[in-house]
């Protein structure tokens, strides 16, 4: 129970609540397992639970009218998903894939809104982060719809390896993402062969090293610059 609560507690949606908040929250919890490969749920099926991610990884995605897949976000231990629609009766926004073995704790969601109905001061202090959740992604896609694909790339990159990468001691970081080049171009709106030449073009300088299990930044920053009009020559 005492490590369940630090993972809500690590959750930033949850981040303001004290511990006899996060105790009412923990009760709640369900662990699950999705063996790679898994569907966890559907988009547009009911909406029925939120999950927070204990091991392992998670791939979000959109189909649209044609059968293609948009890949919305990877999502590693400590994310909780799906971001929206509470306290709406609404359905799920996208289908979400386990990527490898995952665990994670499921919370009902009417369980979960039940106790914040009950608890005004727990429900300001979600509704206040939930309100700076929405400008951060606000300003997050203003960004992306205006960068090319050589920045959208590196800009995915890089956010993947400051949030689940291993950093070593040499300043290096490796992310532990076993994403196709196909997967890749549906995260950023490019076509496969785009990103296999961008791929090859960040190797070459040294920027990136990559394999099936995932891919190493040797200087993340560098790799951050890369492909920036304004960035040091």
């Amino acid at each position: 129970m005492e490590t369940s609560r630090r993972k809500l507690a690590d959750v930033p949606l949850f981040r303001g609540l004290d511990d006899a908040e996060l105790r009412l929250l923990d009760e709640l919890l369900i662990p699950r397992f999705f063996k790679k490969k898994s569907i966890i749920f559907h988009e547009g099926s009911d909406r029925e639970s939120i999950y927070i991610i204990q091991e392992g990884l998670v791939k979000a995605f959109k189909t649209d009218a044609e059968g293609h897949e948009q890949i919305v976000n990877f999502l590693g231990p400590g994310s909780m998903f799906p971001h929206t629609g509470f306290f709406l009766l609404s359905t799920y926004p996208a289908t979400t894939e386990a990527v490898m073995d995952t665990r994670v704790l499921a919370m009902p969601l009417s369980s979960f809104e039940q106790v914040i109905a009950s608890t005004p001061a727990m429900a300001i202090k979600v509704l206040r982060v939930m309100s700076q959740t929405i400008q951060e992604l606000q300003t997050k896609l203003q960004e992306l719809t205006g960068q090319d694909i050589q920045v959208r790339l590196t800009s995915f990159l890089f956010g993947i390896a400051m949030k689940q990468g291993a950093e070593h001691p040499d300043g290096s970081i490796r992310v532990s993402l076993p994403v196709t080049h196909q997967e890749l171009a549906n995260t950023i709106g490019t076509t496969r062969e785009t990103v296999t030449r961008l791929l090859a073009q960040l190797k070459k300088e040294g920027l990136l090293e990559a394999d099936r299990k995932g891919f190493l930044l040797p200087d993340p920053e560098a790799l951050r610059q890369w492909g920036r009009p304004d960035r040091e020559k």
